[in-house]
């Protein structure tokens, strides 16, 4: 901190400067709170107050080497991302995504409807942007239509539009989502939220190729592509009556299925590459996975997905200080913390876990889900983002819920 000719300081900005990516331990013997919180600004990787024992120095520089070795194994990484992007900039070489890559380059090259069928949080819009972007319409609009998140009594408007003085409040004429993708593509989220009566509009839409904007007699001819997308079973939504046959098999001449991340755990490591590169570069600062975060990722099932991969690691990006992110840094679930400490528990009480004490993973996810909401004062949609499900599927599990508390 005190070096002749030029403070300790000055010396490690320069040191950044001229070599950003050199490691640099500050140890003076006038260290300060205030001296230290300088030095790690100014990108010290660590700060050292003499005297300091031998030991003590060997387990820094053992860090540092950790953290040499996972920077120079994340940079490699992102180079494989880079080279291994597939289709439409969509991240994974597992062979179920490669097959996938086959059936989108064959869709994006057709007309015809596309259904898309995936769980929630695999990437079903991406796919579907893949498709249209991909194909002789890419400069057309692309226009994605969330079914589950409209309110019922506008769906209609918002699809076909309106002419003035259709219905309270409109005070002027206007054109509905499938006319203003005119020679584009409008792609149909959660279509299995479609209400039964707007189906048949739909249906005579895609079937007619026209519409007819509520509260009009005229009908007006459109031009568009249809992709839709569903999480839901469709086939048995049909039997169930909750959706129309004829629209189904209008919808599926093509479809394709989107693989759970847990159907291809190998993507996982690019995955994590591709989020913590693009997080990096937009805050400027570079942080990287320890071995055991990263078993931690593998091990985990992820039920929501890539959405819910993406948001464990913007949390943890955010809420981790160091450049390493560390296992303990990931939320619990993620980290398998509560099996770890009931384990711990377990063996300090001299007993073992009977099949008393497992707690199904439906009832998990269900406290998970009901806990979130209650600690965002009951602000569903953040619940639904900080958990990493879509909006639709957290309404659908608390109706679910409702309904098993009804019924008991």
């Amino acid at each position: 901190m005190r070096l002749p000719g030029a403070g300790g300081l000055d010396a490690l900005r320069r040191i950044k400067e001229r070599r950003p990516e050199a490691v640099v331990i500050v140890v003076t013997g006038y260290g300060t709170v205030q001296s230290a919180v300088q030095a790690m600004k100014n990108g010290a990787y660590d700060f050292v107050t003499k005297p300091f024992s031998v030991d003590e120095l060997k387990m820094l520089l053992e860090r540092v080497s950790t953290h040499l070795k996972l920077k120079s194994e994340n940079r490699m990484l992102r180079e494989k991302v880079k080279s291994k992007q597939g289709f439409g900039g969509i991240v994974g070489r597992a062979p179920e995504m490669e097959k996938l890559y086959r059936i989108i380059a064959k869709a994006a090259n057709s007309v015809h409807p596309v259904l898309i069928l995936g769980e929630s949080g695999t990437g079903k819009e991406m796919v579907a942007r893949s498709i249209h972007y991909s194909g002789p319409f890419r400069d057309k609009p692309f226009i994605p239509v969330d079914c589950g998140s409209l309110v019922p009594t506008l769906i209609e408007s918002e699809l076909f539009g309106h002419v003035k003085g259709a219905f309270t409040g409109a005070n002027q004429a206007k054109d509905g989502l499938l006319a203003m993708a005119e020679g584009g593509t409008v792609f149909l989220d959660e279509v299995g939220e479609l209400p039964v009566d707007l189906q048949a509009k739909m249906l005579r839409a895609i079937q007619e190729k026209e519409i007819r904007p509520v509260g009009s007699t005229r009908r007006v001819p459109i031009n568009v592509r249809i992709l839709a997308a569903t999480n839901r079973d469709l086939e048995h939504a049909v039997t169930q009556g909750e959706f129309r046959r004829d629209l189904y098999f209008r919808l599926n001449v093509l479809s394709l299925r989107i693989p759970a991340l847990r159907e291809r755990r190998q993507d996982i490591p690019l995955l994590i590459a591709y989020f913590l590169e693009r997080m990096a570069r937009a805050s400027s600062q570079e942080k990287t996975l320890s071995d055991d975060a990263l078993k931690a990722m593998l091990a985990y099932d992820w039920p929501g997905n890539i959405r819910e991969l993406e948001n464990c690691l913007e949390r943890t990006y955010a809420f981790t200080s160091g450049p390493l992110i560390n296992t303990t840094d990931l939320p619990r679930e993620v980290a398998n913390l509560p099996a770890l400490e009931a384990s711990q528990s377990a063996i300090g009480n001299g007993s073992s876990m009977g099949r008393g004490k497992i707690i199904p993973i439906a009832e998990l996810e269900k406290q998970t889900i009901l806990s979130a909401i209650t600690e965002l004062n009951g602000d569903k949609l953040q619940a639904a983002r900080l958990l990493g499900i879509g909006k639709t599927t957290l309404y659908r599990k608390l109706k679910d819920y409702a309904a098993q508390e009804y019924s008991a």
